[in-house]
C-alpha cells in the first residue's frame, strides 16, 4: 500500500466535491489538493464518499457458520418438497441447516419428519430466529452419546433444542469459524464496522474476534456486546466493549427483580444494555425493569419489533435509543401480513416513528438471521415493500437520507453521525455516481470502494458501473 493516496473529485454528503488525501490510515487533508511526488491517486469522478457504513446488530460467528450451511428456508426454500430435497442430499458427517421457518412447512418441523426426509445422516436445522434447533434421529444420538448434563431446553421425543447454542457447540467440540469470508462480504457492502451481538460472548469469544482482527480476517472494527463477565480486563486493540446483552423470550421471561439487578450491575461496570424485544410484551417488561434500574446513555432496544404509540412514547422519556432491521420488512414481511393481526400492521418495523419522536435510531441487519446487505435493509426502510410487492406500514418510510444514516450512525452514540473530517481514521465507502443519483437505486451494486484505516479492502474500480 502507498504511504499516501490522493483521492481526486470526490463528493461528500453536504454536496461539496473535494480532494482527500490518505496517509498512515488516516484522513490527512480535505480541499482542492494537488498530487505529491509518485502519490498514487484515484479520480472518484463525482462519486459519493462516505464514512464506512456500520452494521450495528449482526452475529458475526452465526454468518460465517451459515455461509457453510445450507438454506432451508424462504427465499430460497418455499414448501416442504424442496426442504426434503435440500436435507436429503447425500454425504457423510452432520449436515447443517439454517434459516428454516414454519412457512415452508406449514407448520414446525420435528425429529420424526426429518428422520423420514433424511435418516441416513446426522441433521440439525436451525430456525431462522435463531432460538431453536432441530435435530433427526441420528443426529440427536450423536449429542447424547458424548454423555454429561442434557439441558433444560432439550425435548428429546420431537428433537428441539430451545436457547442453549452453547450446549450443542460444547458436546460436538466446535471450534468457532473463520471469519474471512464475512469480512470480504461486508467489505464489498462498504461496510468498516460491526457490532456483534451475540448476547453469549465472552472472553473466549473475544480472543477469536482479535485473532481475526490481527490477522487480518477481519478488517472491520468490532464492537463486542455480550456477557457481564466480559472484557473485565480489557480487550485487543480493534475490539471496543459495547453493551450487555439481555436475550428475551416471552414464553420464558426471566425474573423481573433478577434482570432490574443485571441492569444495575451493568452500568455499575460503565456499560449500557441493549434488551432483544420483538414483542409488545417483552417490550412492556424492558421498559419496566428500565424504570425500576434506572437508563444510562448507551441503553438501547434491540429490533423493537411491535412498538404501539404507548411504548414509543416511552422509549424516548427514558432517553433510549433503538436499533432497527427495516430488511425484515421486506425479507418477512408477506409472512407477517398473513400472520399477524392487521391491528398490529402499522406497529411493526417502525422507523418514522421514531425519528419523528425524536428516538435515536441506529440499523442492523441480524445477519445471519437476515440478510446481510445493509443496501438492501436501506431500499426496505425507503419503500416499505415486501418480497411480493405488498406495501407494509407505509407511514413508517424513510427518506434515502435518513435510512443511509442508520448505518453512519457512530457505535459510541447512536444520536450522532459520523462525518468524514481531517484525523480521523480512513475508513471510507465510495460509491460510483453522486448521491443525487444513487440516492433513488439503492444497491450494493453502487459501492467501487472500500478502505479501512486507508487500507484498500474492496476495489471494484475495474468493472462497469451497474
Amino acid at each position: 500500500m502507498p504511504d499516501a493516496l490522493l483521492l481526486r473529485r470526490a463528493e461528500l454528503l453536504d454536496g461539496r466535491t473535494i480532494d482527500l488525501r490518505i496517509r498512515a490510515g488516516l484522513v490527512a487533508e480535505i480541499g482542492i489538493l494537488a498530487p505529491g511526488a509518485g502519490e498514487h491517486v484515484i479520480e472518484a469522478g463525482g462519486g459519493l464518499l462516505l464514512p464506512g457504513l456500520h452494521d450495528h446488530h449482526a452475529h458475526v460467528a452465526a454468518t460465517a457458520a451459515a455461509m457453510d450451511s445450507v438454506r432451508c428456508g424462504p427465499p430460497e426454500v418455499a414448501d416442504a418438497a424442496a426442504l426434503a430435497a435440500v436435507l436429503g442430499r447425500a454425504g457423510a458427517g452432520w449436515l447443517r441447516g439454517v434459516g428454516y421457518h414454519e412457512s415452508v412447512t406449514g407448520g414446525l418441523i420435528d425429529r420424526r419428519w426429518l428422520d423420514r426426509v433424511a435418516p441416513q445422516r446426522p441433521v440439525r436445522v436451525q430456525h431462522r430466529s435463531g432460538r431453536l434447533w432441530i435435530f433427526n434421529s441420528a443426529g440427536l444420538e450423536v449429542l447424547l452419546a458424548a454423555g454429561g448434563p442434557v439441558p433444560a431446553g432439550l425435548d428429546r421425543r420431537r428433537g428441539q433444542l430451545f436457547d442453549d447454542d452453547g450446549w450443542v457447540r460444547r458436546t460436538l467440540g466446535s471450534t468457532p469459524p473463520a471469519f474471512t469470508a464475512v469480512g470480504a462480504s461486508y467489505a464489498r457492502y462498504g461496510v468498516t464496522g460491526i457490532t456483534d451481538m451475540n448476547p453469549g460472548n465472552d472472553d473466549d469469544a473475544a480472543r477469536h474476534f482479535a485473532h481475526a482482527r490481527a490477522s487480518g480476517a477481519l478488517p472491520q472494527s468490532v464492537v463486542l456486546a455480550g456477557m457481564l463477565a466480559l472484557g473485565r480486563d480489557g480487550l485487543a486493540p480493534g475490539l471496543a466493549l459495547g453493551p450487555v446483552k439481555l436475550h428475551l423470550h416471552e414464553a420464558y421471561l426471566p425474573d423481573f427483580g433478577a434482570v432490574v439487578a443485571l441492569i444495575g450491575a451493568a452500568h455499575g461496570r460503565g456499560r449500557a444494555v441493549a434488551v432483544h424485544c420483538v414483542t409488545v410484551t417483552e417490550l412492556v417488561f424492558t421498559l419496566a425493569a428500565l424504570r425500576e434500574a434506572g437508563v444510562r446513555p448507551g441503553d438501547r432496544i434491540e429490533h423493537a419489533s411491535v412498538t404501539p404509540d404507548e411504548q414509543l412514547r416511552e422509549i424516548f422519556d427514558l432517553g433510549l435509543a433503538v436499533v432497527v432491521q427495516p430488511n425484515f420488512v421486506a425479507e418477512r414481511g408477506d409472512a407477517y401480513l398473513a400472520d399477524i393481526p392487521s391491528g398490529d400492521w402499522p406497529y411493526l418495523y417502525r422507523l418514522r416513528g421514531f425519528s419523528v419522536a425524536g428516538v435515536a435510531m441506529a440499523g442492523g441487519t441480524d445477519t445471519p438471521f437476515g440478510a446481510a446487505d445493509p443496501w438492501a435493509a436501506m431500499a426496505a426502510a425507503v419503500s416499505r415493500r415486501t418480497a411480493h410487492g405488498q406495501i407494509l406500514g407505509a407511514a413508517e418510510a424513510l427518506t434515502s437520507e435518513q435510512a443511509l444514516a442508520l448505518f453512519l450512525a457512530d457505535p459510541a452514540d447512536l444520536g450522532v453521525t459520523r462525518q468524514i473530517a481531517a484525523g480521523k481514521a480512513a475508513d471510507l465507502c465510495l460509491l460510483d455516481r453522486p448521491w443525487r443519483v444513487a440516492r433513488d437505486n439503492l444497491s450494493a451494486r453502487l459501492v467501487r470502494a472500500c478502505w479501512i484505516g486507508g487500507r484498500l479492502v474492496y476495489d471494484r474500480v475495474d468493472e462497469s458501473p451497474a
